[in-house]
């Protein structure tokens, strides 16, 4: 759950932060892309690091 919300608030923060920096429409399809990569493994760490606390 948390890798899944990680890339939706990447894949939306990724093209707002281009608009604040005046870029054009293939600039915040990369910056949504690469905002998604990192907001999922920032997950997926998350996840491991809950799961391990727990057990």
């Amino acid at each position: 759950m948390l890798v899944i919300s990680g890339i939706v608030l990447g894949a939306i923060l990724g093209p707002l932060r281009t608009r604040q920096l005046g870029g054009k429409r293939n600039d915040a399809l990369h910056y949504g892309a690469a905002f998604a990569l990192i907001g999922g493994l920032l997950g997926v760490f998350a996840t491991i690091i809950v799961h391990r606390l727990s057990v």
